[in-house]
C-alpha cells in the first residue's frame, strides 16, 4: 500500500448516504473521481481544504472523516 498514515471513513460515509457515488462526491468537492478513489484507498492524503470540503459534504466534523492510523478515535468524543 502507498502513501499515508491517514485513515478515513469516506467509503463508509458514501455508503451511508444511499450509496453516494464517487463522482457525486467528487463533483460536490471539486476534485476528480480518481482523487476520491485514491483518498478512499489511502494512497493520497487530501489537502486540508479538500478534507474540510469532504467533511462538509457529509455534514460531519473532519475528525470523524479522517484520522491518523492507530489514533484513538474516541478521544475527541
Amino acid at each position: 500500500m502507498g502513501g499515508s498514515n491517514l485513515d478515513n471513513a469516506v467509503r463508509a460515509l458514501r455508503d451511508a448516504r444511499d450509496h453516494m457515488t464517487q463522482q457525486a462526491l467528487a463533483d460536490a468537492v471539486g476534485v476528480s473521481r480518481q482523487t476520491i478513489i485514491a483518498i478512499e484507498q489511502g494512497r493520497y492524503s487530501p489537502s486540508l481544504e479538500v478534507a474540510l470540503k469532504i467533511a462538509r459534504a457529509f455534514g460531519e466534523p473532519v475528525e470523524r472523516v479522517f484520522w491518523f492510523s492507530g489514533a484513538d478515535r474516541g478521544a475527541s468524543d
